[in-house]
């Protein structure tokens, strides 16, 4: 739901008006979980999911999950919250027994975390374990074809506790669905304002990758998006993707990715031309 929400640091993003018709379809395809945060265009993210959800489901029918960190709006009765990220400043004893206290006055349901170190979560949950407290469910790291660093520790980890991993940027901010090209040509409005994604990938390796998407989604005729997003629901621990839309085709390429199957060979050729990256996306 990051997408919704006008803003100037983000002119790609939708307003209501605009945002409605892909959240339907969205419902319609049988999409139930929804992630928004706070800090997200100011707190219109967090607006828009709550004005256009109710309009189209009850409030049994669905999973809302925000996020805390940044600068924040009040709000409450949401299913997961998650913390951000890793705060430095803060003792996790803190930060847990808050988050304990929030899900015991039943202004939330479970809480999750996004990107960190797999020590990092491992602390938060034992600090949770050793005092009673609520234990994270899920996991929001930063995970796809162009970066698999999360395949070394964090996934293992959240495979073994029984912890639902929910991967953000699963089109690697839309590498993986062709915004770019070799020579640096920026083919969207995103692509060409969002310096965030020039912090996370490496193009002079990450094309290998694209190109290997590229080919395969040819042979099956069906756009590079699925292809990348098929292999993301094909791996251990993953459960829901969260998937950015700001055209309707961007929901249809993730209902579709749902059924399309990647044989052992396929996945392998996917992986192949992959190149290890430095750790990105916990700030």
């Amino acid at each position: 739901m990051m997408s919704f929400g006008t803003h100037p640091e983000r002119p790609w993003a939708l307003d209501e008006a605009q945002a409605e018709p892909i959240i339907r379809r969205a419902v319609e395809g049988g999409i139930t979980f929804f992630d928004t945060a706070d800090v997200y265009n100011g707190g219109e993210s967090e607006v828009i999911t709550g004005r256009v959800l109710g309009k189209l489901l009850s409030r049994e029918e669905f999973v809302l999950a925000t996020k805390v960190h940044g600068r924040t709006m009040p709000g409450e009765n949401v299913d997961l919250y998650q913390i951000h990220r890793w705060d430095e400043r803060t003792p996790i004893e803190e930060t847990m027994e808050a988050l304990h206290d929030v899900v015991r006055a039943g202004k939330a349901r479970y809480l999750g975390a996004s990107s960190m170190h797999a020590w990092q979560f491992a602390k938060a949950q034992a600090v949770a374990d050793r005092h009673g407290w609520t234990r994270f469910v899920s996991m929001q790291n930063h995970y796809n074809l162009l970066y698999r660093e999360e395949e070394r520790e964090m996934i293992p980890q959240c495979v073994d506790g029984g912890v639902a991993v929910i991967p953000w940027s699963p089109l690697a901010r839309g590498l993986l669905a062709g915004n770019r090209t070799k020579d640096g040509e920026r083919l969207t409005t995103r692509a060409g304002t969002d310096r965030f994604a020039d912090t996370l990938y490496v193009p002079e390796v990450d094309f290998a990758v694209i190109d290997a998407v590229t080919a395969m989604a040819a042979e099956r005729g069906v756009p590079t998006a699925q292809v990348a997003l098929a292999w993301l629901l094909h791996r251990p621990g993953v459960t829901a993707p969260i998937v950015g839309a700001t055209k309707l085709e961007h929901v249809e390429d993730a209902l579709a990715a749902a059924e399309l199957h990647l044989g052992e060979d396929e996945v392998a050729r996917l992986e192949a031309p992959y190149v290890p990256h430095r750790v990105a996306g916990h700030a």
